[in-house]
């Protein structure tokens, strides 16, 4: 099977969603379908059919992140240099607005756009792998294609 690349702060938070399921939120559920048998009749008893779904988004939940963990490659972005790859915290210029944003681009399973981590996979992450500062980009994106001018590049 085919690794996962995913930062240390990534991979850490994976293990801690892991660990929470399987200690606090796997008993929890467990508790909470032997109170709702004590109800009676199962047939009609939302709070059982309930906490059984839970307790079956638990379980998928964790073997998901059982096989993510088990194929992770973790990167430690402090030792690489150079141009954009994984793990570079890239600022960049809106060419049309001068609006700058920076992001991380990290691994698919611990992206997320509002904290400025960007899937490797997503279009302006494949197109600013390679590049350099100062170097201009135009990205494809479902609302358009935009233009981007790279400000700074930082592996920390």
């Amino acid at each position: 099977m085919e690794k996962i690349p995913m930062t240390s702060a990534g991979h850490t938070a994976l293990e801690a969603e892991l660990k929470n399921l399987k200690s606090v939120e796997r008993p929890n559920i467990i508790k909470a379908i032997a109170e709702a048998r004590e109800l009676g009749d199962l047939s009609e008893n939302a709070e059982y059919h309930s906490a059984r779904e839970k307790q079956s988004f638990i379980e998928g939940r964790i073997k998901e992140l059982e096989g993510i963990l088990s194929l992770a490659d973790v990167i430690d972005p402090a030792k690489l240099s150079g141009s954009i790859k994984f793990g570079a915290r890239v600022t960049l210029a809106d060419e049309d607005t001068d609006e700058e944003k920076t992001w991380q681009i990290v691994g698919e399973y611990e992206a997320n756009v509002e904290a400025g981590l960007l899937n490797i996979k997503s279009p302006i992450a494949r197109a600013l792998i390679g590049k350099e500062e100062g170097d201009s980009v135009e990205v494809r994106t479902p609302g358009g294609t935009r233009g981007y001018e790279i400000l700074s590049i930082v592996y920390a």
